[in-house]
């Protein structure tokens, strides 16, 4: 099977390259720029791909193709300036229209494609549990998922099986949230953000990537899943959990006011959380390897 992922050069595109092609798999990573990646997994190679076009890589699609489509200007660095907004949205939006175009081209449809989402798609869910069938939110990230999905919708259409990853945060000793979440507490200054009641849904990047393969590899799913652990915690008692592994007292909250003065709109999606839950992704039988947050941050952390 091939393997084509956008954003491939991304934290999770990188471990999802590692997974496939150390399952014998090709993989080939579409990436602005090929020079600029660094080391790639067995089985990978990088091709050009500006996230606005079709390209030559739309060469590469037949019936034994799989795209998996993570591509996407990073949400969690810089203040949210209307120009920044602009970027998370159109590279979201701009990359998925091109992705649809390629398949529309192809002569031989892919196998399936894989459309990146988060579960900002819900928005602000206060205590409501959150499957699947949950209507989106009205906020910026909402607005955003629920177009990014909507760019390659019509690959249904046109008989290619579409999962769509509502992914929550990606636990990774490699980057991503963790570090940062770790660090106030290294220096003595941890805890929850806000009043530490919103809900934070977290999973491990072994589950990420696993879910990832086992939606590749599951001819029978299709449409929406939540990519999180089947126990999301809020803010509070994740920050007691990393306190409690890393050994460092969690009771230095960060202010909702003081986090909007530093972040402004950007600090809503910290202090607004999703309850979210895996209810699809159990029901095809996923077994989770790190289903409680205490076993994920011990294996994550020193």
């Amino acid at each position: 099977m091939r393997i084509l992922i956008t954003g491939g050069s991304g934290l999770i595109g990188i471990a999802v390259a590692r997974e496939m092609g150390s399952a014998g798999h090709e993989v080939v990573v579409l990436t602005r720029d090929p020079s600029k990646v660094g080391p790639l997994p067995p089985n990978t190679r990088a091709a050009q791909w500006d996230g606005k076009t079709p390209g030559d890589w739309a060469k590469l699609l037949d019936g034994d193709t799989v795209i998996v489509h993570l591509a996407g200007d990073p949400i969690a660095e810089g203040r949210w300036t209307e120009e920044k907004k602009r970027r998370i949205r159109a590279s979201r939006v701009d990359s998925g229209r091109a992705v649809l175009e390629a398949v529309r081209q192809a002569k031989a449809k892919p196998r399936a494609l894989l459309q990146g989402s988060a579960v900002g798609y819900y928005g602000d869910g206060g205590d409501e549990v959150l499957t699947e069938s949950h209507p989106p939110g009205d906020d910026f990230l909402a607005r955003v998922c629920v177009e990014w999905e909507a760019s390659t919708a019509e690959a249904a259409s046109l008989g290619v099986r579409r999962p769509v990853l509502r992914t929550g945060i990606v636990l990774s000793r490699e980057g991503g949230a963790l570090p940062r979440m770790a660090l106030p507490f290294r220096l003595l200054a941890g805890g929850p953000l806000g009043n530490g009641r919103q809900w934070l849904p977290w999973i491990h990047e072994a589950d990420e990537v696993g879910a990832i393969r086992f939606l590749i590899e599951r001819e029978d799913a299709d449409g929406p899943f939540n990519l999180t652990a089947p126990e999301p915690l809020t803010s509070r008692d994740f920050s007691h959990a990393l306190g409690r592994v890393l050994t460092r007292p969690s009771f230095a909250p960060a202010p909702g006011f003081a986090l909007r003065l530093l972040l402004g709109e950007m600090a809503d999606a910290l202090l607004h959380g999703q309850r979210a839950v895996p209810w699809r992704l159990l029901d095809l039988g996923y077994v989770f390897r790190y289903p409680e947050a205490l076993g994920a941050l011990r294996n994550l952390l020193p």
